[in-house]
């Protein structure tokens, strides 16, 4: 038989063996000394592609890096900007509280819910698709809310906001995830989060300026200022990072369309079948997903979400660590709400000075998410070389041991001093060590979500942005009746025993991730045989 070589995206198979499809043209089949060959193929992650995003130059990965930060800071400003302005948006558009708290809290869960479709759709059509879509659909929102004169209008114009802003906090780890190798993450993860970390802080701060010196309309103004200046920087500056033999949802979504245009071919020609047994072989599964791909094209109607949405909830070390993350940025929003509220009621503070000082949690935040990132790398990197040059996603989660014994005493800290109502520096030193202990922690855990989720990063990182949103959600939405009934006090003595459950969650996937992780993952690869 002649001996045929094919080259595909992710891999070079050799073929020795040969059977025809229903056209007539060779199906190749890998032989078991093509098999033998085949050792050094590299995982998913690591596939041969052309123009390889972690080989260009370092001038254009840190404009990337800069370019996604500066979009993901949309997403924190949204988040409080309004909240300088409120009182003026109740007085001209004759709204309840009930409807600006809607207004809020609606918008908090549409942003952490949405990017499970644009991750998506990002692994499908690319990157830049789906940052030019939102931020332009961000963009619109804005311009409509600037010029509402209803609370109906404006609570819509907000949902559309907020589908604008959520992309980037799904795929901008992904993003990073395509141009840095697991070395490199953490210290990219931690300057690219202290963005969206200072959103919050700023937000109040710019909020508060303009609704002072112009109006309340001049807040959303600028937030479509803001949404152009970075369309324009994703239409002209940045290139794509997306790699279709990377993406593990694109070769699974690719392998059934495959399989069904094969099966479909077999039927109408009535030609002989392929041996079962072959094509059950692993290593024809993998041909099958990355092979032929320039034959089929696939559109939004081969995009479901939900599947390896569901596939990223049911590994046990992914629950844990979403778990805990989800539960530090509800404590991040509550704070947040809470300490403004406090500011104004027994401080008698204006939106900007509440801004200011909430800009200490922010500078705490932004501090603890850098030296965090870098910090993750240092131990990754120690405890590979211990390991004779292997690593695996969990040692990274070691770094978070030094910030633990920090984050709940800060946490019982900020209680007593707000439920005293001591001097305000008392106050902005809490702040700052809250967000310093518990950021350094997070930066770590999105990094492992990232590391240990190959070929599904966005998928991943949009699980992550779902619990996220509803947590903030819930943890706003019952902030205020805690701290009416139980005080500052006792309301953050609680979130101190929740930070204890969150560090403990951390340390059960630092010595049981990997024996879950590895079980997972041959689970999903029998029943991917089993379906072939």
């Amino acid at each position: 038989m002649a001996t045929h070589v094919k080259d595909t995206p992710a891999m070079t198979i050799v073929s020795t063996g040969t059977k025809t499809d229903t056209s007539g043209s060779p199906l190749q089949i890998p032989s078991v000394a093509a098999k033998k060959l085949d050792k050094s193929k590299p995982d998913i992650e690591h596939a041969f592609v052309e123009d390889d995003p972690r080989l260009w130059s370092e001038a254009r990965k840190t404009a990337i890096l800069l370019i996604i930060s500066g979009a993901s800071m949309i997403a924190g400003l949204c988040d409080n900007i309004q909240n300088s302005a409120n009182a003026q948006i109740e007085q001209q558009l004759h709204a309840s509280s009930g409807q600006i708290s809607l207004s809020v809290s609606l918008f908090i869960l549409v942003q952490g819910n949405f990017p499970v479709l644009w991750s998506a759709v990002s692994e499908i059509k690319g990157r830049k698709l789906v940052y030019l879509t939102s931020v332009l659909l961000f963009a619109l929102g804005s311009a409509f809310v600037a010029v509402s004169n209803s609370m109906g209008l404006m609570i819509g114009m907000r949902v559309l906001q907020a589908i604008g802003s959520s992309a980037v906090v799904a795929i901008g780890a992904a993003t990073l995830a395509d141009i840095y190798d697991p070395h490199q993450r953490g210290t990219k993860m931690g300057i690219y989060y202290c963005a969206p970390l200072l959103g919050p802080s700023l937000g109040p701060i710019i909020g508060g300026v303009l609704t002072q010196v112009l109006s309340w309309r001049a807040t959303f103004w600028f937030l479509v200022i803001w949404g152009g200046i970075m369309f324009s920087a994703f239409l002209f500056l940045f290139k794509d990072t997306f790699r279709r033999a990377r993406s593990l949802t694109y070769q699974n979504i690719l392998r059934r369309k495959q399989q069904l245009c094969f099966s479909d071919a077999k039927m109408l020609d009535g030609r002989k079948r392929v041996n079962e047994e072959s094509l059950k072989d692993i290593e024809i599964q993998q041909y099958i997903a990355t092979g032929g791909d320039e034959d089929i094209t696939l559109s939004f109607a081969d995009v479901n979400p939900f599947p390896p949405y569901v596939n990223i909830w049911r590994r046990k070390n992914n629950l844990a660590i979403l778990i805990s993350s989800g539960l530090l940025y509800g404590f991040a929003s509550s704070i947040a709400y809470t300490c403004a509220r406090t500011l104004a009621l027994y401080y008698d503070y204006d939106a900007l000075k509440t801004g200011l000082v909430l800009l200490s949690f922010g500078i705490g935040s932004m501090l603890g998410s850098i030296l965090g990132g870098l910090w993750s790398d240092r131990t990754l990197a120690r405890l590979k070389a211990d390991n004779g040059g292997l690593s695996f996603p969990e040692m990274r989660l070691e770094s978070t041991k030094v910030a633990m014994w920090g984050l709940p005493p800060a946490v019982i800290g900020y209680a007593w001093v707000c439920q005293e109502h001591v001097h305000i520096a008392a106050i902005c030193a809490m702040l700052f060590s809250t967000g310093f202990f518990s950021i350094w922690i997070y930066s770590s855990t999105l990094a492992y979500i990232v590391d240990s989720n190959t070929g599904r990063s966005s998928t991943a990182v949009a699980a992550n942005s779902s619990i996220r949103g509803t947590s903030a959600f819930v943890a706003v939405e019952v902030a205020v009746p805690l701290q009416d009934a139980i005080g500052d006090g006792g309301l953050y003595t609680t979130w101190a025993g929740l930070m204890l459950l969150v560090e403990l969650l951390i340390l059960l996937v630092l010595y049981k991730g990997k024996q879950w992780r590895e079980a997972s993952v041959e689970k999903e690869r029998q029943l991917s045989t089993c379906t072939l």
